[in-house]
């Protein structure tokens, strides 16, 4: 039976402002009019923003705070304010069950560490990893993990995240078995680290689980959508994610030189437009934007700082599936048969 989706918005946070996050609410209610909303922040600015959006000011409540979570507060500062600031109150909603899931694109670190504290980690799992879905030349997008919340893993944390992956890419994309492989410098079986070679071993050796553990994969590969779930720890996937991310702005940088470069490139442009767009709409931030914190009791995403509403709509509708479809239940059943797995 599918959770009636009630999403708590940290309405402060990022560099979007009020009015992108709420009219990112409002174009997501508009296709899913079923969502709720839990709206924290600034009283006054929350109403003035929702005076051009009707259809969300009837579904949702406000909380009212003045305390924001800025990009400067260093997690432990986030902390100590939790209970202040629209970000802290966004999570609690979540822990104390009035809402099924929080969105905020303010702070990563103070908002993992604020999660963390609030919801705990699921059983079995030792750290939670941030996870997001990035686009391929295949037929279905890439969920990468870890990107940032953890620098350092063992073989043990990199086994949790492949399943926690695996949950998310079935809940996400609707694959029935999703192909799994860990970043690594090699294919080989005797290349990579320690950790990456053993955690290799568990995965191979585990039983019963609705993933195909395909090996290693390179770093040139990762678009390549030959497969479903990338695992790595949060330092190198943070640096994959960026290189990515550099790459996919430097591409269309140098397309746009490259057309209005003469008059001869401009003609060239309009017949090539078609193209062009479907490149820009294919490398477009905005319709991947939301990564969620895989390994909580609690679905909690976090937003682009920078996303438009259509980015912030995205995240809200993300946030939504995952409640509706209920994550957490998926990664506690499959992380139970995993140790069962291993332990056979």
């Amino acid at each position: 039976m599918a959770l009636t989706p009630r999403i708590a918005i940290d309405a402060m946070g990022g560099d979007v402002g009020v009015r992108m996050m709420l009219a990112g609410a409002a174009m997501a209610r508009h296709k899913h009019d079923g969502l709720r909303f839990i709206l924290v922040g600034d009283e006054v600015q929350i109403k003035a923003a929702l005076e051009n959006h009707p259809n969300l000011r009837a579904a949702s409540d406000i909380i009212h705070t003045d305390g924001v979570v800025t990009g400067e507060d260093k997690p432990s500062q986030a902390i100590r304010k939790a209970k202040s600031t629209s970000m802290g109150l966004a999570i609690d909603a979540v822990k104390c069950g009035d809402a099924g899931g929080a969105v905020s694109a303010g702070n990563t670190g103070a908002l993992m560490a604020m999660a963390k504290l609030a919801l705990r980690t699921m059983p079995g799992i030792d750290r939670p990893a941030l996870a997001a879905l990035l686009p391929t030349l295949g037929d279905n997008d890439v969920v990468m993990l870890d990107l940032g919340a953890n620098t350092e893993c063992d073989a043990t944390n990199l086994t949790q995240f492949a399943v926690m992956g695996a949950a998310y890419a079935r809940t996400a994309m609707g694959l029935q078995r999703p192909r799994v492989a860990l970043l690594n410098i090699g294919t080989e079986e005797l290349k990579g680290t320690d950790e990456i070679r053993d955690a290799a071993a568990m995965l191979r050796a585990a039983k019963g689980l609705p993933m195909e553990f395909t090996g290693f994969i390179e770093g040139d590969k990762l678009s390549r959508g030959d497969v479903d779930v990338i695992v790595h720890d949060g330092f190198s996937g943070n640096i994959a994610l960026k290189t990515i991310e550099g790459t996919a702005r430097f591409v269309t940088d140098l397309l746009r030189r490259a057309f209005t470069s003469s008059t001869r490139s401009k003609i060239g442009f309009l017949i090539s437009r078609p193209a062009t767009e479907l490149l820009r709409h294919h490398l477009d931030p905005n319709n991947h934007n939301g990564a969620v914190f895989l390994g909580l009791n609690g679905v909690v995403l976090k937003s682009h700082g920078s996303a438009d509403a259509k980015g912030v709509a995205n995240c809200v509708h993300l946030c939504a599936e995952l409640i509706e479809k209920d994550i957490t239940r998926q990664v506690t059943d499959d992380l139970a048969n995993f140790q069962s797995g291993k332990a056979a």
